[in-house]
């Protein structure tokens, strides 16, 4: 049956996120506006007010919520994750609160599937219980997101992997524990088969930061996304995830849910934009008038409401699809899941800026000063536009996907909807019924 509703049980878990992150989270944001804080576990911040925090968060039964229960997580499905994602995607404090901050979200499930149980009691615990932070290192400096250019490369000399190379916009690693970094360990084959996951922990010689980039407005040379290089270095050979060559196998465990994630959290963020233009609309007032009475202004308002509205619906969809994959595990549902999710990983950067723009053009001077936040959400759009992979890499596989069961028309000048023939196709149906037909267009 279709159902749009909510468990009344988990309603009340939401309610009280809602509550929670409004009052004791969203204030974070503002006395710590900057990226890296969040991830920096030797400050006072995170031991004196966020530790407290995500006690309070595990007492609900709401911490590490995408994880199994075996794992400390809850288990939520995508649509549970989607309605508490977009509540957490207010803040940017409120994932790593609630114990869902990418990237160690994503690297969590890795060492969750793939990881040996020594694995696991060195990296996974402590991740899961907030004590490290952890990076995940795949695109490189002069590939980017392009697989088929990556020339960071692991040996297999004797009981160790020797890695040489570059990775780019590695999130995290300043403060890392350790790196799971993606790199070609048989360049004989397609890369799709012949890379490899492995482990490196931090300050593993041979593995060195030559500089902390940041994301735009962020001060030059700082910022929590590392430009890395690896020389010679060498880690047990114990510190392969599963099988080599399973490289891209095991980034599809993170990467797919993190796209839906990105998105969930950015209905979160439109919602707070939107709250804002409203506002604004009701407050200001312009011309002698209230700024209500400008048409265009209320066709802005109706306009980013409809947006949101459609994205989010989007977005809950694709996470029942993949909900629905998981739990038959039909090939054709998780094909079809897989269609909808780069559907609404090409949508989100667009209706991000879209929302956005509007909110912040319309608060004028004061939307594009450092006094609101408009400029740092409206920025995500184009961040998220690049991350987990290129918006036009997904208008690809959404193509290719919907041309692959697409069938050519019987006649290819004139195609199946030309009229003449379907009109005389209509009259020879219903020839013996009917003595005259008429045809007024």
């Amino acid at each position: 049956m279709w159902d749009f509703s909510t468990d009344a049980a988990f309603q009340e878990k939401l309610d009280w996120a809602a509550g929670f992150v409004r009052e004791e989270i969203e204030p974070l944001d503002v006395l710590f506006p900057g990226t890296a804080e969040p991830y920096d576990r030797d400050s006072e911040v995170f031991r004196e007010v966020v530790r407290p925090l995500q006690r309070q968060v595990r007492e609900q039964g709401l911490w590490a919520a995408h994880l199994p229960s075996a794992l400390g997580g809850m288990g939520m499905g995508q649509v549970s994750l989607a309605l508490l994602n977009e509540i957490l995607g207010r803040s940017s404090w409120a994932p790593m609160v609630f114990g869902t901050q990418a990237p160690d979200s994503g690297n969590a499930e890795i060492l969750a599937h793939y990881a040996t149980d020594a694995q696991r009691e060195r990296y996974l615990e402590p991740l899961l219980d907030g004590r490290i932070v952890s990076t995940f290192a795949m695109t490189e400096p002069t590939g980017g997101a392009d697989p088929g250019s990556f020339t960071c490369r692991a040996v297999r000399q004797g009981e160790e992997w020797v890695i040489n190379g570059e990775k780019w916009f590695a999130s995290n690693y300043p403060h890392a524990a350790f790196v799971i970094a993606m790199v070609v360990t048989d360049p004989d084959v397609p890369v799709h088969k012949g890379a490899s996951m492995i482990l490196v922990p931090a300050a593993t010689p041979g593995m060195e930061m030559v500089r902390g980039t940041g994301l735009a407005g962020e001060p030059l040379g700082q910022g929590v996304h590392a430009y890395l290089r690896f020389t010679d270095c060498r880690v047990p050979a114990e510190n392969l995830l599963g099988e080599p060559g399973s490289g891209f196998r095991i980034a599809q465990t993170r990467l797919g849910g993190g796209r839906l994630h990105h998105a969930m959290r950015s209905v979160g963020q439109c919602r707070r934009a939107l709250e804002m233009m409203t506002e604004r609309i009701a407050s200001r007032r312009t011309r002698g008038g209230p700024l209500a009475d400008q048409q265009s202004v209320r066709h802005h308002l109706a306009d980013s409401w409809i947006q949101v509205e459609q994205f989010r619906l989007q977005v809950l969809h694709a996470a029942w699809l993949v909900d629905r994959a998981d739990r038959v595990g039909d090939p054709a549902d998780a094909r079809r899941a897989r269609l909808h999710v780069s559907g609404v990983k090409v949508a989100t950067p667009r209706i991000l800026m879209d929302v956005v723009y509007r909110a912040l053009h319309l608060h004028g001077a004061l939307g594009v000063s450092n006094e609101l936040p408009l400029m740092r959400m409206w920025q995500a759009g184009p961040t998220l536009g690049v991350a987990d992979g290129p918006t036009e890499a997904h208008q690809d596989v959404l193509a290719r996907l919907l041309l692959k069961d697409a069938a050519p028309a019987e006649d290819p000048v004139f195609g199946s909807g030309h009229l003449p023939a379907l009109l005389a196709a209509a009259r020879a149906k219903y020839a013996d019924r009917l003595k005259e037909t008429a045809v007024t267009w």
